[in-house]
């Protein structure tokens, strides 16, 4: 046990310590594999689900998540971790698989209710569409505390790949972004806590593959590694601020999707603005964590826990 935890704190690097990795070209962005106190359903024991619970309504379009309950409840109120899925921002859902399973089990299991959100799919629904759903799903959270009692001041976020980009995003991009459209405006969108997997997060920046690149404009409109400034609107590092909340953030160093660049860049200017931040560069992983010419390290059991941990300390105060 002591061997497996020095490796991995030798593998959990302060930004100085960091090996340079170099970036890399992209294929996809896609990872395989009324009130709310009124409408909300009533909230189940310890362990239960709710699947398809709307908890915004945007263009007519009905927005789910599915909420897991604590299977052991350490304390009331109960923080809140919203998941947000990858894929482009074009393709997937809030169905979980993989890390993210692991990742969701691990914090039901710590007292710490889990939020898996869908939000609206581009190029029907064009940016900045997904930002505006899943900053929505924040403020139901809140409005909706009571009915399933979490702490509204203890909210966190993961994602990967493109949700890595919009939990990001929730992290860095306050009210004045103009991204807070729509219900519970009354409600803050903010996060106490942040771990991005893999996720984009300057879009003015190189790097990026044709496939990818193809993905972006879709979604965005615009090539790319331009100096946009419609871009930079959508890049979570344009709003960094010494007042955000605490990071920790994996990237592969294989990433031929999202080039590892993306994160060191966050990382990098995370720490000089003074915000907590945590790099883990995972080895010989490509995107979604997938092992390329050997086993990934850390694995992703020592992932999981590093998330878990994390979310602990930072929100059961």
């Amino acid at each position: 046990m002591n061997s497996t935890r020095s490796r991995l704190a030798a593998l959990i690097m302060s930004l100085p310590l960091l090996a340079a990795c170099g970036s890399a070209a992209g294929t996809s962005l896609e990872v395989p594999a009324s009130s709310p106190e009124a409408s909300a359903p009533a909230s189940p024991g310890p362990a239960a689900v709710q699947r398809g619970v709307v908890y915004c309504t945007d263009a007519g379009v009905a927005l789910t998540m599915d909420i897991y309950h604590p299977s052991q409840v350490g304390r009331t109120p109960t923080p809140a971790v919203l998941y947000v899925h990858g894929g482009g921002w074009e393709h997937g859902d809030s169905s979980l698989g993989g890390v993210n399973a692991l990742i969701a089990r691990t914090l039901t299991q710590r007292g710490i209710l889990v939020a898996a959100v869908n939000y609206r799919l581009a190029p029907q629904y064009p940016w900045p569409a997904q930002i505006d759903d899943v900053k929505c799903a924040v403020r139901y959270l809140r409005a909706s505390a009571q009915q399933y009692g979490i702490d509204p001041s203890e909210i966190g976020a993961w994602g990967g790949s493109a949700g890595g980009h919009l939990v990001s995003m929730l992290g860095t991009a306050g009210p004045t972004a103009g991204f807070d459209t729509g219900q519970y405006l009354q409600r803050s969108s903010s996060l106490q806590a942040v771990v991005d997997l893999f996720g984009p997060a300057d879009l003015t920046a190189g790097g990026w593959g044709p496939q990818a690149t193809s993905v972006v404009q879709q979604v965005f409109g615009l090539t790319p590694g331009q100096d946009n400034s419609a871009l930079a609107h959508a890049s979570p590092v344009t709003y960094i601020q010494p007042n955000d909340p605490p990071f920790v953030i994996f990237h592969g160093t294989a990433d031929t999707v999202v080039p590892p660049s993306q994160s060191r860049e966050l990382a990098t200017r995370l720490q000089a603005a003074g915000v907590p931040v945590t790099l883990v560069m995972v080895q010989n992983a490509g995107h979604g964590f997938a092992p390329i010419g050997g086993p990934i390290s850390p694995t992703l059991q020592e992932i999981t826990r590093t998330t878990a941990d994390f979310f602990t300390q930072h929100l059961k105060r």
